[in-house]
């Protein structure tokens, strides 16, 4: 008997530190939000039958062609829209911070080892996630409809907000905005993290 709760405890053990693996692995998969971009807006138009877009980073918006960002901006200069300037937009100056923070407490969760600790990390993570896509969505309603009332092209009752998932289209363009690999490593590190706690309380309860 003693050496059936021996072997059932060491199993217990065992499935335990494997979920603590799984919990380190999703946390460490959030670094790679430093070397990915985390969502992508493509514009697609006749005239610009290449295609051309943007992605935006942890601390910076790219195009996805050198000039790509100079003809959005020259676009929305004609329909009065606000130019795509990373230096003016504080959220890429705060959120490698924030981002350093969630995966520092993700270590300390690790450590402490407490599944309390480990359930008010992907809590705090969800918030984060949660502003991050309503600030996002903000960002674009604003670039979408604040426009310039002297631009040259004038459409009453239009705006040129991008999606904030998915394909839409404005005018002659169809923008398409998805997550990038840094969105999606976000993704699977939150269900990595959802699935360690659901499977260690089955187990528990086992």
């Amino acid at each position: 008997m003693a050496e059936t709760r021996k072997g059932v405890s060491a199993k217990f053990i065992k499935m335990e530190k494997r979920y603590r693996t799984i919990f380190l692995t999703a946390v460490l998969l959030l670094t790679g939000l430093y070397f990915f971009p985390l969502w992508s807006i493509e514009l697609g138009a006749p005239q610009f039958p290449e295609g051309l877009g943007f992605r935006i980073w942890l601390d910076k918006i790219t195009g996805f062609n050198e000039n790509d960002l100079n003809s959005i901006n020259g676009l929305n200069h004609y329909i009065g829209m606000q130019a795509i300037q990373p230096d003016s937009i504080p959220e890429l100056k705060y959120m490698p911070y924030i981002v350093g923070a969630m995966i520092f407490l993700g270590l300390i969760s690790f450590l402490i080892n407490k599944k309390p600790v480990y359930l008010s990390w992907l809590i705090l993570m969800t918030i984060v996630l949660i502003a991050g896509l309503v600030d996002f969505y903000i960002w674009e309603y604003n670039y979408g409809h604040n426009l310039n009332p002297m631009a040259a092209i004038k459409i009453p009752g239009t705006s040129f907000q991008p999606p904030l998932i998915g394909s839409k289209q404005i005018l002659n363009m169809r923008a398409v905005s998805l997550p990038d690999i840094g969105g999606i490593l976000v993704f699977v590190s939150t269900i990595m993290i959802i699935y360690t706690l659901i499977k260690s309380r089955k187990q528990k309860n086992a």
